[in-house]
């Protein structure tokens, strides 16, 4: 047995049950913050220390020039060309299809509110690139930092051995337009965006998935005034099954995200005992043809199989655990669906593979996970945005409204701000008055 099996449990086990994997967050953060206190002070110098110490790689420029772009082109090969073709496209559909107009409201004679959306100027995109480049990412924030209007946008991803970016990393950044690339990784690639080099922009909000230690300097320089786009840990999968889901298809899906890393985690769920045995089965067979083995073999460590008693403690639990994906390999999935409330994005049917997510169908790739979802969308086009309201108030409004905020300051101690109104509507029956 790959999953470890529980039979309806409890309150205090299923607690533990869903727990994600332990991080030594204390021993991280240790580790972090002279990163991002040294990027701050020798800014190039110390992404090129780091590069030695940690990539193992001499670099001169951190600068993807415009040569090593246009050589990208040539390295990938056109099938691999016409997906990505494929991907933007839905991507770039689903997230302009998210544009809001300008909402205008008269909320009483003379008083109009309304409120426009306007791109973030500077925003930074991480990309990691270790044990696989991650040009879905790429697509994945760069296409609606570009359908957002974003001036700037800054791409760091580590340099491979040779000191270079892989190609269809920048293949992929080029199609959509990102230019400003930069030979960084790790915590320093988000010091660098976040405070700036003599190479590197500071930008306003970062956006990406990494590892812990990724995870952990986004969360630092968030606590200093640096926007980023969610918390965000190891990735996750959750699949709640019933007689109709296809084996095969289930154990597909939860080694796909076993494959991430050995910090990933997925959990089935299914009301029969029979079809979680059937499951494992494929899980051994798959999984010993699987080239990331090693990777997925740690994860399914995290990882659980839970049997319920019913379809309502399935959602129960599901709601729960808040998983980042949520696959419903159901016979009526869209029922289920809808009494959802936590999960970062939802896969219905036999036919909905999370892969097809993580790569093509439209929408976002970057969730919340570790509960995040809770309380979190996954990134969007509005991540990208922020939204202004303005007030025009005529002279009839203020007579309308003005008696309002009189008594809510007044109530309130804050006679500066009833002066405020008092005196325009002294002033405009002086006027009115003479």
């Amino acid at each position: 047995m790959l999953l470890k099996v529980y039979k309806n449990p409890d309150g205090a086990q299923l607690a533990e049950i869903l727990n994600r994997p332990a991080k030594k967050n204390r021993e991280i953060r240790k580790t972090i913050k002279p990163i991002l206190r040294k990027v701050r002070k020798n800014g190039d110098q110390a992404l090129i220390k780091y590069a030695r110490e940690y990539d193992h790689v001499e670099i001169q420029s951190i600068r993807v020039t415009e040569e090593e772009i246009e050589q990208s082109v040539l390295s990938v090969q056109p099938s691999l060309r016409d997906a990505i073709e494929i991907a933007y496209q839905n991507i770039e559909r689903f997230h302009r299809a998210q544009a809001d107009g300008i909402l205008e409201v008269e909320t009483m004679p003379g008083v109009v509110c309304r409120r426009k959306s306007v791109p973030i100027s500077r925003i930074g995109l991480y990309i990691p690139g270790g044990s696989a480049p991650l040009f879905s990412t790429v697509l994945m924030l760069g296409v609606p930092a570009m359908v957002a209007g974003c001036e700037t946008v800054v791409l760091c991803t580590p340099p491979g051995k040779q000191g270079r970016i892989h190609p269809v990393i920048l293949y992929t950044a080029r199609k959509i337009g990102i230019r400003q690339i930069f030979k960084v990784g790790g915590a320093q690639a988000i010091a660098a965006m976040a405070y700036g080099t003599e190479s590197v922009p500071r930008v306003y909000k970062i956006f990406g998935p990494g590892n812990q230690y990724v995870t952990a300097a986004k969360q630092m320089v968030g606590q200093q005034g640096i926007a980023i786009d969610l918390p965000a840990g190891p990735s996750e999968l959750a699949v709640f099954a019933d007689g109709s889901a296809i084996p095969e298809f289930v154990a597909a899906d939860l080694l796909a995200q076993c494959e991430h890393g050995p910090d990933s985690q997925v959990l089935l769920l299914s009301t029969s005992i029979q079809l979680i045995a059937h499951i494992q089965e494929q899980l051994m067979r798959q999984l010993a043809v699987l080239p990331r083995r090693n990777f997925a073999e740690e994860s399914l460590r995290n990882s659980r199989a839970i049997l319920v008693e019913s379809e309502d403690r399935a959602v129960e639990i599901l709601n729960e655990y808040a998983a980042e994906h949520l696959i419903l390999a159901l016979a009526d999935p869209e029922r289920v669906a809808d009494r959802i409330q936590n999960a970062g994005s939802v896969f219905l049917g036999n036919f909905s593979p999370e892969a097809a997510g993580d790569y093509a169908s439209g929408t976002n790739h970057t969730l919340p996970t570790n509960r995040a979802a809770l309380a979190w969308s996954g990134v969007s086009l509005d991540s990208f945005i922020k939204k202004i309201t303005y007030q025009t108030i005529t002279e009839e409004g203020l007579r309308h409204l003005g008696p309002t905020v009189e008594a809510m300051a007044e109530a309130e101690h804050l006679m500066g701000h009833k002066t405020s109104v008092s005196c325009r509507l002294d002033y405009l029956e002086k006027r009115n008055g003479s």
